[in-house]
């Protein structure tokens, strides 16, 4: 177990696995600008060190329970947000025991762990994968759960777990159900790195920046104006600010929910790659390919209940804004302001 800087003194501890990552680092940053303190639990196989702009970091892995043990138990923690796991779809289908030990069999590890030491307040990284092949115009949390590949599955088994958790034990959780998460922190530090990019706006913005000599669109016979796929697209720094409403909500002692994140307005692939065309001032090179199997014509969400529950609304960036802060991100990490 390795410690880097000391958490600072505050009235609510917070415990973010993952908390090196995309989406995980943006909630801390924010946690810790609003005065929350902070530990983060990342084994750094695909987090950066540098991303953990807040509290303390301890480098390990959720498979450890005696370090979970060790970290759960130094001080009494006001909730724990889990966003550790594996979230590359084709992978999921070539892999799946990665799947299930790191998404489901991690998350379960950390339950038994948040049990053991009194964690009331559990909010959970989940996904719209659990929907499957939903196409309608908006996927409500009411509707079934039938994912198409591991990736969904081992989130929609997560989620069973802590409900059952929940059940038998004082705790509380929300689970927020993403959609599709792009962009970059308004400052700079913090955006998406690593790995090989397999989300539509990044492969776009790294095309337009010659990283990729072209890219493909898969299949235009959808039954969208189009042709394309259709996508719910949002802001991470909105997505990071809905994790502190959840917090706020579960300290004001509300019950346990399930929630979609989304801004309930979809945009096509076309539509995605024309925006970052129209902000890079790059016509970059598109082929067409074949369908990918699995692949829902629209995945758009009713994003009415989590309004409701945290009496907040998304902020809604526009397309244009979450392309400008991805590519402004690219730019970055090539060195360069081109």
């Amino acid at each position: 177990m390795k410690i880097a800087t000391p958490g600072n003194s505050s009235n609510t501890r917070i415990l973010v696995t993952g908390g090196a990552g995309y989406i995980g680092s943006h909630v801390v940053k924010q946690l810790g600008d609003a005065g929350h303190a902070v530990t983060v639990l990342d084994n750094l196989s695909t987090g950066r060190r540098e991303a953990v702009l807040s509290g303390e970091l301890v480098v390990g892995d959720l498979a450890d329970g005696a370090l979970l043990d060790t970290v759960l138990g130094r001080e009494q923690f006001d909730a724990v947000m889990h966003f550790a796991g594996s979230i590359v779809v084709p992978e999921s289908v070539t892999d799946p025991i990665k799947y299930y030990a790191n998404n489901t069999a991690n998350t379960l590890q950390l339950l038994g762990a948040c049990v053991r030491h009194g964690v009331k307040r559990f909010i959970f990284s989940s996904t719209a994968a659990v929907y499957g092949m939903a196409d309608k115009a908006l996927v409500s949390e009411d509707d079934p759960l039938a994912p198409i590949n591991p990736y969904g599955a081992s989130k929609m088994m997560s989620e069973r777990m802590i409900a059952d958790a929940a059940a038998a034990h004082p705790l509380k959780y929300v689970n927020l159900r993403y959609f599709n998460v792009a962009g970059a922190e308004a400052g700079g530090r913090l955006g998406q790195s690593g790995g090989v990019a397999t989300h539509l706006i990044r492969v776009a913005c790294q095309t337009a920046l010659g990283l990729r000599p072209e890219m493909t669109i898969f299949g235009d016979d959808y039954p969208t104006p189009d042709g394309t796929c259709i996508r719910d697209y949002v802001h991470v720094e909105d997505l990071a600010e809905a994790h502190l409403e959840a917090l706020a909500y579960l300290k004001r002692g509300s019950d346990s929910a399930v929630l979609n994140f989304g801004y309930g307005r979809g945009h096509s692939v076309r539509e995605v790659i024309e925006a970052v065309k129209q902000v890079s001032g790059v016509d970059f090179a598109v082929r067409l390919g074949e369908r990918r199997a699995g692949d829902p014509a629209r995945l758009v969400a009713a994003n009415a209940r989590i309004k409701a529950a945290f009496g907040w609304s998304p902020r809604g960036t526009s397309l244009d804004a979450i392309t400008r802060s991805a590519l402004a991100w690219e730019k970055r990490l090539l060195g360069t302001t081109r």
